[in-house]
């Protein structure tokens, strides 16, 4: 029964979601329904999402399925790595030591800065004029 076991995973980056569905597998990771190299074209994004995978040593065990949206590619890029290293720790417990110990498991909290009223920018203001 084991076998057909599905572990889900939230991760969050930025402004991005991404809903990780992880089950016993060769390995196949596809994001809305693409494979990775089609979706992440950069290779150090392709990197960012499966190192949680390298670091455990689980790179062909699973196959993950992932929902993302919301924010850039960079950050859709962190939410997927964030989902599929929570999914991990449901699947075997015993990897959680060593994804927290490499801050696969930290969210990533830092965000934009809004803009404030009487600025040109979060903080810049505006350029002064003597005359």
């Amino acid at each position: 029964m084991e076998e057909k076991s599905v572990y889900l995973g939230t991760g969050r980056r930025k402004t991005s979601v991404a809903r990780v569905r992880l089950f016993h597998g060769t390995g196949v990771i596809r994001v809305n329904e693409r494979d990775l190299d089609g979706y992440f074209l950069r290779e150090d994004h392709r990197l960012a999402v499966n190192a949680p995978l390298r670091l455990t040593k689980t790179l062909g065990k699973y196959d993950v399925t992932t929902r993302v949206g919301g924010g850039g590619i960079s950050g859709q890029a962190g939410a997927v790595a964030l989902g599929i290293a929570r999914a991990l720790v449901r699947a075997d417990s015993t990897l959680e030591a060593a994804l927290r110990e490499n801050r696969m498991l930290t969210r990533d909290s830092r965000m934009k800065e809004r803009k404030k009223y009487g600025r040109r920018g979060a903080r810049r203001g505006f350029q002064f004029s003597k005359r």
